[in-house]
């Protein structure tokens, strides 16, 4: 489509009820739901100071933060004025929930002719080191972020499957239990009750149901068409942190 998606806080028209915050924030939190590797912020000062450059000539540039300790949070001060929702301390903020998802995030000056090519070329900047890989962080967020809206029993074959890194195929699913749509979070079980894994549902509570406990070759038969060949693939898969360890 030629065309590159603009995400922005409704400024002119926001209200207290409405208002996510800043932009900074808002451009993190997308980084994280969409799994990027480099969040980039652009401002009028080419990165992070020890203190305020304009106010304090013995102001020193910070080109690297590996990790976001409070000495770092101290140095970001308050916002910007009464009247900017942004300014320094915003973005470390922002830094917080995009190293935290595994995005590398970087505050450069956004004032350059072409400031991505002058970043590239070695313009100053500040560069904040991930925290988490991103499919770590994503694990993460669907072991603990998420509310599951229903149950997968599976077999002790299956059970066993999860726990060396497979998915789940339909064959190892017994039971099913309460009301979900396509992706969304599920917990999985063994037959005792107790948890395996949550993951992300490839299917609603009607078509897992008329699925569980069949073969992957009989998928597209008993629906109607060719759908995932599991019922919750290994990447949208968290295994329980508390079963492991009970293991």
């Amino acid at each position: 489509m030629r065309a590159v998606p603009v995400v922005n806080e409704n400024d002119t028209v926001a209200t207290t009820e409405i208002r996510y915050g800043d932009n900074d924030r808002l451009a993190a939190r997308v980084a994280a739901m969409i799994g990027a590797g480099l969040l980039v912020l652009f401002s009028d000062i080419d990165g992070l100071y020890t203190a305020p450059p304009t106010s304090d000539p013995s102001a020193r540039h910070i080109p690297f933060v590996e990790r976001i300790t409070p000495e770092i949070e101290a140095m970001a001060g308050g916002a910007a004025s009464e009247l900017s929702r942004g300014g320094m301390r915003t973005k470390i903020e922002a830094a917080k929930i995009a190293t935290g998802a595994g995005a590398t995030m970087l505050i450069a000056h956004g004032g350059a002719k072409n400031p991505l090519s002058a970043i590239a070329a070695g313009a100053r900047c500040t560069w904040f080191s991930p925290q988490s890989s991103p499919e770590r962080a994503r694990k993460t967020w669907i072991a603990g972020a998420l509310e599951p809206r229903g149950t997968l029993v599976v077999d002790a074959g299956a059970a066993k499957a999860l726990r060396a890194g497979a998915s789940l195929l339909p064959a190892g699913v017994t039971r099913i239990e309460g009301a979900f749509a396509r992706g969304d979070a599920v917990c999985v079980r063994d037959e005792g009750g107790r948890e395996v894994a949550r993951g992300l549902v490839a299917y609603d509570r009607e078509d897992a149901s008329r699925i569980a406990g069949r073969k992957t070759s009989e998928i597209e038969a008993i629906l109607g068409f060719r759908g995932r060949d599991a019922m919750v693939h290994r990447d949208d898969l968290a295994l329980s942190a508390e079963r492991i360890q009970g293991d």
